[in-house]
């Protein structure tokens, strides 16, 4: 039984709550520490409290901390142990948890310099900065400390707020009950590396302390459906929700040259992401790119998720039978190329692999084309000239199969598409230093005037 305690900030708490996190087969693998919100509120303040470190002590820590989390033993778990611990608990292919591991340890390691990539050219970093003399902005914090609801379906989420600690902010996790084994690890690395304890706290807790850890903070970021976008756009929380990620093929391109980068874009890491490609339009019949789509995938062997082999996501069956009834309302009218005769697949444990599904819609605005499910779940459509961007909108990641320079043009003009891949680029496919929904820097920081006069 794995113990993961909150990380307060005077140090590790062990309450007589308790949240049990069960495996992929229903059985208990580990044990949450649950701290009240009067506990969560005593936290927020202490974080109020604290004063930034140096920005260089900032960055040395930080790239100490990703070393401590990708190689050393943390609570007891070899890098080995916590991989299986979030393959097993999470259901994701513990491959691509491996992946995950050195990758979160690597963008944590350039945490300072990616952060400060979105400071404009015409800001100073500080007040001190000469050019200050004759009046000039100042790229500042909009807070002190900054709170996450994190996400719990794959570690890599994890590679983004450590960006806010970068900026000098104090930072509050509450963490995901299917995954609360990453943030724990990242945060203990980053104590032992030398932040203080009152600079970045691990706070599980229930819904009434989760509305609590936000109330504490100046801003937030949390992860979740449709209904968590609408909730907080535009306010002092930043909604990290659904990807809705494509593929666009036009007809002055064989797809047949990009198959690979189309289904790795699909089911890579499970096809669990927000960056996974849920949606492939292409300018002409898509019958023979949806069935080679399906012919590829129907390959994949239904395995248990920390089988090394595996490359489907697994879940606790009667999940897995949920997902799977969903899917067939909603492809209703669709034609299924893979995944219509179920989707559940029973490994004889209490789990099932989510086996892949492809379907083929014929309108490019089909009600189909905006649903993103949680394996590798793909809508075919074509796509026309006349059909426009309209199919485009809302999504975080289209990759783009084209010759056609002002087609690109006007997808990247459009507001609506946060990220523009040209040619074999997966729709997954992320680097420090590039952003993946903005920059976290454009939410967390702004700029001050400021003019210093000779006293």
């Amino acid at each position: 039984m794995i113990d993961i305690p909150a990380l307060g900030p005077t140090g590790e708490f062990r309450a007589t709550n308790r949240l049990s996190v069960t495996d992929v087969s229903g059985a208990c693998l580990a044990e949450v520490s649950l701290v009240p919100p009067v506990f969560v509120r005593r936290a927020m303040a202490a974080l109020h409290r604290a004063e930034t470190l140096p920005a260089a002590d900032r960055a040395a820590l930080l790239a100490e901390a990703a070393e401590l989390f990708e190689h050393a033993t943390i609570g007891g778990l070899s890098p080995a142990d916590y991989q299986r611990a979030v393959s097993r608990a999470g259901g994701v292919p513990i491959s691509s948890v491996r992946q995950a591991n050195s990758s979160v340890a690597r963008r944590v390691s350039k945490a300072y310099d990616s952060a400060h990539l979105a400071r404009p050219n015409g800001s100073a970093g500080a007040w001190r900065d000469p050019s200050t003399r004759d009046g000039r902005a100042v790229w500042v914090r909009r807070g002190a400390v900054f709170a996450v609801h994190a996400a719990g379906n794959h570690p890599g989420t994890h590679a983004i707020w450590p960006e806010a600690l970068a900026l000098g902010y104090r930072v509050a996790v509450r963490p995901s009950s299917r995954d609360p084994f990453t943030p724990y690890r990242l945060i203990t690395a980053l104590r032992t590396a030398g932040f203080p304890a009152d600079h970045v706290v691990l706070l599980p807790t229930d819904h009434a302390g989760a509305d609590a850890v936000l109330r504490g903070a100046d801003l937030g970021m949390v992860y979740g459906g449709a209904e968590v976008v609408a909730k907080y756009r535009g306010g002092q929380v930043l909604p990290q929700g659904p990807g809705r990620s494509k593929i666009l093929i036009t007809a002055d391109t064989d797809w047949r040259r990009h198959l690979d980068v189309i289904v790795e874009s699909v089911a890579d890491h499970g096809g669990t992401g927000c960056v996974n490609t849920s949606a492939v339009f292409i300018e002409g019949d898509p019958g023979p790119l949806a069935e080679a789509i399906a012919e590829r995938l129907a390959a994949l062997p239904s395995l248990p998720p920390d089988d090394p082999g595996a490359s489907l996501p697994v879940q606790q069956a009667q999940s897995a039978r949920a997902i799977e009834s969903y899917l067939r309302k909603t492809a209703a009218g669709a034609r299924a190329w893979l995944g219509g005769d179920g989707v559940a697949d029973a490994l004889g444990d209490g789990s099932a692999a989510l086996r892949p599904a492809v379907y083929e819609v014929a309108d490019p605005t089909a009600p189909q084309i905006g649903v993103e499910l949680p394996f590798p779940c793909v809508w075919v459509a074509p796509w026309t000239r006349t059909a426009g961007l309209v199919p485009f909108h809302d999504t975080l990641v289209l990759t783009v199969l084209t010759r056609d320079d002002r087609l690109v043009d006007t997808l990247i003009d459009e507001p609506t598409i946060r990220n523009v891949y040209l040619g074999d680029r997966h729709t997954h496919w992320m680097a420090s230093g590039v952003p993946h929904d903005g920059f976290l820097g454009d939410f967390l920081m702004w700029n001050k005037g400021v003019a210093v006069s000779t006293m």
